[in-house]
Parts: structure tokens; sequence; C-alpha cells
């Protein structure tokens, strides 16, 4: 099933055709980075200075002629308009603000028709560009990306990745250090690092020498295709992309794709901050593979026959606090779909925190088992707190796969559902998922599209991006509509109380990687807002959950020594006044380090 929000690592790239140049491994490596969705050609007529421009006639018509033909056989999209110049290495310039493409792919037969030196046009590049130099093959399957820090690495992992991606290809990263001390260090290369242990699809070389280029040429033996950046250290010359570069161009036998980000390099290229960047390379790739759309899932017979070929077992489980209003629309809505016409849920409960409203009768009322969480595991002893009664669900539930969703849900509908359910079902690889939707913000009694999410955007999104950035492409990390694996979920600790859903996404990264998180666009969730002073409490969880994240990986103790209690500003009867309220963000372990669980019946 293909991934409505999968797409190359590159939203569009550029390759012009210049009149009189040979353009075939520009093109061709296009198409080997990304699908012809993504490409955009555009031609180009230089016309030497002095001369009218009227002379461009007949070469343009050929270039059209050329273009059309390009499109037919390759699906490109292409811009209508011929560009004529005196000065076509501008011309292509503009062509580049307007379009703003993510890459610019020439070869070095362009440099004449651009009439500009190669050195000259990638010394101060309009845009992120490739040059593309011998044969590209249509589907390479051994790719070796050469690699140090910095924004050339980040381009060409980037490249490697988007070409592995749309190919197959086999990726090998390699790292060249200088030949000097048996444990060299490179700072540069740190940020780098960080990223390559989230691709474990990716094989690393590192050598030690003074003789770059001949490392990479012999590696290349073993590859179709070769990936390096520009140069680390530009030379005064014009004409020069780098002596490594230089020596590729000239005797790689193989494919080469040379490139230049327009980001400029640091001044210090032993600086770990060289490769601080790094990051958005694997977040980007993340995004592009593992975000789905809940529409991709709407074939429910489908998800029906994937689901007994693996003899999957599921169970919905619905945390409640005082949800009278919506409860039993959210279980009738749900149960008639997925349980009454398709049975691809096969046990759902509510698991209720103690509500004193109807909540309970209404949803026994429609044949859903019902729990109280503080009854449950009374042994253990009692807290309050959603991620409580999440806890407690996986004691109470047996499915292989359990989701949960919230039932203050005023719009549900069945997507909410299925679409958590479908990159489980479908993607055995895929561990845990969140969704994410659109929250209109009642105001007034009327709905403002886009608003809510004040807890995502001030806390826990800025405190991901901190502290785990590799989490970062998350579009809503406190969304309450997620599920998993029964066999890793059970393997992880509970926050009893508003960290719940922070503490889960971090442990699941850390324990199973990033590319064992999935997240599924919802399409729009209506419901109640909290108050601003419940999201200050909130925001004060998160922390907590955070910090004891970070205790964890770097084996620091700090939460001991902090305080837990939160100071509120009170306004009544025209007077302020300060009031305390402790908010310990409480664990729960691992379920399976119980007893009571590994002991349990497990048939039901």
């Amino acid at each position: 099933m293909k991934n409505r929000y999968s797409a190359s690592l590159f939203r569009k790239i550029l390759v012009p055709i210049i009149h009189g140049s040979a353009y075939d491994s520009a093109l061709q490596a296009a198409f080997v980075i990304a699908d012809p969705a993504s490409i955009l050609l555009v031609g180009i007529v230089g016309i030497t200075s002095g001369e009218s421009l009227s002379k461009a006639a007949v070469p343009a018509r050929h270039v059209r002629k050329l273009l059309r033909e390009i499109a037919d056989q390759k699906g490109a999209a292409v811009l209508q308009r011929i560009r004529v110049s005196h000065e076509p290495w501008d011309e292509l310039a503009r062509i580049v603000r307007e379009e703003e493409p993510d890459l610019v792919i020439l070869q070095p037969s362009f440099f004449d028709g651009l009439q500009i030196a190669l050195g000259e046009a990638l010394r101060f590049p309009p845009c992120d560009m490739v040059v593309a130099s011998g044969i590209i093959p249509e589907s390479p399957e051994r790719v070796l990306v050469s690699l140090r820090g910095g924004p050339y690495a980040e381009l060409s992992l980037r490249l490697g990745l988007s070409i592995s991606s749309t190919s197959r290809s086999r990726l090998t990263a390699l790292h060249i250090l200088p030949a000097v001390g048996d444990h060299p260090v490179d700072p540069a290369f740190k940020g780098m690092e960080r990223v390559l242990k989230n691709l474990p699809e990716v094989k690393r070389r590192q050598i030690q020498t003074n003789d770059p280029a001949q490392a990479i040429l012999e590696m290349s033996k073993e590859s179709d295709l070769v990936v390096l950046g520009a140069t680390a250290r530009p030379k005064e010359s014009l004409i020069s992309i780098g002596p490594v570069a230089d020596a590729i161009l000239r005797e790689s036998s193989k494919g080469v794709l040379i490139v230049k980000s327009r980001r400029p390099l640091p001044p210090n290229m032993d600086s770990e901050v060289v490769g601080r960047n790094a990051i958005s390379v694997l977040v980007d790739k993340w995004f592009a593979e593992n975000t789905y759309h809940a529409g991709e899932f709407a074939d429910l017979d489908l998800l029906l026959e994937s689901k007994r070929k693996q003899n999957l077992t599921i169970s919905l489980a619905l945390p409640a606090l005082d949800e009278e209003e919506t409860v039993g629309q959210v279980i009738k809505t749900i149960k008639r779909a997925l349980m009454d016409r398709v049975c691809l849920v096969d046990e759902m409960i509510l698991v209720d925190s103690d509500s004193s409203d109807r909540t309970r009768e209404i949803a026994a009322g429609l044949d859903v088992p019902v729990y109280v969480h503080q009854q449950v595991l009374p042994d253990l002893g009692t807290r309050t707190g959603k991620g409580e009664a999440l806890w407690k669900s996986l004691y109470l539930t047996h499915g292989d796969i359990i989701v949960w969703i919230d039932t203050d849900i005023v719009n549900i509908h069945p997507r909410f559902v299925y679409g958590l359910l479908g990159p489980l079902i479908l993607h055995p690889e895929i561990q845990f998922v969140k969704g994410f939707y659109r929250r209109p913000l009642k105001v007034d009694n009327k709905l403002q599209a886009g608003g809510g999410g004040r807890v995502t955007e001030l806390t826990a999104r800025p405190l991901l991006n901190l502290f785990f950035p590799e989490l970062s492409g998350l579009v809503q990390p406190l969304s309450g509509e997620y599920g998993g694996r029964r066999s890793a979920l059970e393997q992880l600790p509970f926050s009893s109380g508003y960290g719940v859903e922070t503490g889960l996404l971090v442990d699941v990264f850390e324990k199973f990687g990033l590319s064992a998180i999935a997240q599924v666009d919802l399409q729009e969730r209506i419901h109640h807002n909290q108050p601003l002073e419940s999201l200050g409490k909130m925001s004060f969880a998160i922390i907590q959950t955070i910090v004891r994240r970070i205790e964890k990986r770097y084996g620091m103790n700090m939460l001991e020594d902090v305080n837990k209690s939160l100071k509120l500003i009170r306004y009544e009867q025209g007077r302020l006044f300060l009031d305390v309220e402790e908010i310990a963000e409480l664990e729960r372990p691992a379920m399976i380090e119980l007893l009571e669980y590994r002991e349990r019946d497990l048939q039901v």
C-alpha cells in the first residue's frame, strides 16, 4: 500500500536543458533521486553577448521539442517558456528564485552553455546543487556516500537516502579520517554519527588515510554510483571544486554526483557545531516514509484479511472520566463499524477513572465491559491519572495490538481507530502509532479552525526538539489517539498522569528506534478544550517526564532535588492569592515485570 504522505526527500528538483549541451547524466540522476512528479525541466538558450537574441528562435524551437519528448517519455513537468539570455547563468538563478526548487542538477557539459566556469558557478550557488557526471545507472544497486560533517555531508546523505528509497539501492556511508593516531577523533562527524545510528540499513565503513581521493576511488569499485561533497575547504581558485572532487570526476569510471549546499561551510570544520543540523536528514526521511493518512486504510476488508493471515487479535481500550455527553456515541460508532459490520476489533473495554456522572452506566448499557481503574490491581495501590488507566488496560485486555482513543471526541468516526490500526496491521516493523489531526478551538460557542494544541506547541515539541530531536517530526506527540503492539508496550514504564504520552513516545524511540514509530493523519478532531490552569499542570508533569528520560539516558539524578509542587495564581472576589498543588509525575513499571500479569489467564 502506497503511503499517501510519502515522497522524495526533495520536494522539487530542477533540471535545466541547455541548448547545445549533453544532458543525459543530469536527467538520469534526477530520475534516480526522485519520482517524476518531483522533477521540473526548463529549457535555456544562451546567446553570446553582442549578438541579437533573435538568433535563439530556432534553437529555442529545438529545445521545446526536446522537452516535450522527455516529458512524454519520463512524465516530468516542463516550464513552458524557454529562457533566452545573454547571461544564461543569471537566468538560471532567476528561475531558481521563481520556482524555489530544493535541488538543481547540472553536469559538466552545461557550464559552457551557461557561460560560466564550474568552480565559479558552485562558489555561490543559488540553491543546493548537484553536478552529475559519468554513466548514471537507472537502478543502481550499490551507492557509496562519502561523509564527514556539515551541510555538504548532510546533503550527500539526503541524496543517498533518496536514491535508496527510489531504486532500493544498498547504501554505504564512507567516513574518512586522517592517518594520525590510533584513535583519531572527528568532532565534525558527531552529528552524522547520531544520524547513522538510527539508520541500520546503511552500511558503514571508516578508513584512515591521507589520500581521501584514492580511498574513494578504491571503494567505488564495489559501487555503481558515488556521492560526495564538492570540498570541505574551498580553494581560492575559482575553477576548482576541490582536489578530491576534481580527482573523482576525472578518474572514476562510475557515475558520480558532486553536491554543493547553499549553506556556507562553518569557519572551523573541526568543531562539533558543524554537524548540528544533520538530524534533519533523519527526521525528513522518517516523516516521508512513516507519515500516513487514515484514508489509506479505509478498505476494512483488506485490513481484516491481513489481520487474519497474521492471526492477530486487536483490543480497543477507552479511558474515560466524566464523559457522559460523548461516550455513548463513541462506543456505538466504533462498535457498529468495526465489531458488528467488520470484525476488525475483537475486544472493547472502558477504563473509567471513577467518574461522578453516568459514563459507566452508559457504557455498560451498550454491553461494553467497564472497569474502574482504581479498583484494578488494588494491592499495588491507587493513583489518579490517565496514564494509570492506560497502564492497567494492558492488564485488562488480551489483544496482540492495543489502541486507545479518548472518549470526549465530538465528531467520532471509525477512522480514529482503523487509521491507527492500518500501519500496525500492514507493516510488521511498526511498533507504535500516534494520531494527529486539526483541532478547532471553541471560543464563545464558535469553532475557530487551527486552534488548540497549546501544550504541544509550547511545551512538548520544544522539549523534544531540544533533547530528543529525532522525534521532532511528530505532529502531535500528545494526542490521545495512539496504539501499539502488546509485545512492545508491555516492556515500557507508564507515567501515571499527564506525562504518559510523552514518556511512551520517548521510550519506544529509545528501545526500538525511530523507524518503529509511525503517525497517521486522522483529519479533524472536535472535543472540549481544557482551561489554562489545567494546561499548566499538564506542562509541569510533561517537563518532569522529559527530565526523567534525560536522567535515564545520561545516568543522572535530577528529579529528587527538584520541586514538584506547582504554585497556582488564583483570583476570586477581587483578590489575588497563591495556591499550591502537588504534581509529582509518578511511574508504573513495565507491565511484563508484574507477576500478576505474567500469571494471568491469557485465553479470552
